[in-house]
């Protein structure tokens, strides 16, 4: 029987992961019981969303545990004013949510801090403006960032409706309080932006910001399970999507 080099690549990478596979079954308690390592699941990716529970996030005043906890694994620089770096941030509703049809359907929440981050679309634009391909969508939908091959255009940025990409316009490593050694560094002149803890992704494990939020308010998990926790939270409960006119398809999912 002959086999292409893409099939043996494929087998090979099964037989790896299904001997992990019981360190792994333990993770992701809670939002997702375990990652499945089955053969199947491997050869179809999954696709990866959240669903953030604005009243949930709303009840412990001021909590950015969150946000430390994401900048903090990722090395993200604190640096204040015009030239701040973020992954993930608060910003008021009406910033968030610009074109709310209803003046007094979500009155509660006008003035509320708001949760935001990639929002890893379907369809993002920046993919599409990116000369050197720097950035680019995964099949299981989590958008990338190659800090090695961006030329700083910012194209990107300006195509991206969300603000949410940042810039590096100093050195960002003087500015990183507590630097973590086994996550990379980025320089001046490159872009970064949230990568849904792709590293953790392919070890099995939570995004930073679900596992550190003490409301539970972050749900995470694979869109394309009917079982997964984040489809039944979507099933369950009334969401909404930041700029969903634009046709970018976003995939984090506001409960109201």
């Amino acid at each position: 029987m002959i086999i292409s080099r893409k099939r043996f690549l494929q087998i090979a990478g099964v037989s790896v992961i299904a001997a992990a596979g019981e360190k792994l079954s333990g993770t992701f308690a809670g939002a997702m019981q375990k990652v499945s390592l089955s053969s199947k699941d491997v050869m179809k990716p999954c696709r990866w969303a959240m669903a953030i529970d604005l009243e949930a996030c709303l009840q412990k005043e001021g909590c950015t545990k969150c946000i430390e906890a994401c900048h903090r694994g990722h090395n993200v620089p604190e640096i204040g004013g015009a030239h701040r770096v973020e992954w993930i941030w608060k910003a008021p509703y009406d910033q968030a949510f610009p074109n709310d049809p209803s003046e007094y359907q979500y009155s509660r929440l006008k003035n509320a801090p708001v949760l935001l981050l990639c929002n890893h679309c379907d369809n993002p634009p920046c993919v599409r403006v990116c000369p050197t391909k720097a950035t680019w969508k995964r099949e299981d939908g989590v958008v990338m960032m190659d800090w090695h091959r961006c030329i700083g255009c910012r194209y990107c940025m300006a195509a991206c409706p969300y603000g949410s990409r940042s810039f590096n316009w100093t050195d960002p490593r003087p500015d990183i309080a507590n630097q973590d050694p086994d996550f990379p560094t980025r320089t001046k002149g490159v872009v970064e932006k949230c990568n849904l803890c792709e590293e953790r992704l392919g070890r099995g494990e939570l995004p930073l910001c679900v596992l550190a939020c003490p409301q539970k308010a972050m749900i995470f998990g694979d869109l394309d399970d009917p079982d997964s926790t984040v489809r039944g939270a979507l099933r369950r409960r009334y969401t909404i999507r930041r700029k969903p006119e634009l046709g970018t398809n976003p995939q984090v999912y506001y409960i109201v």
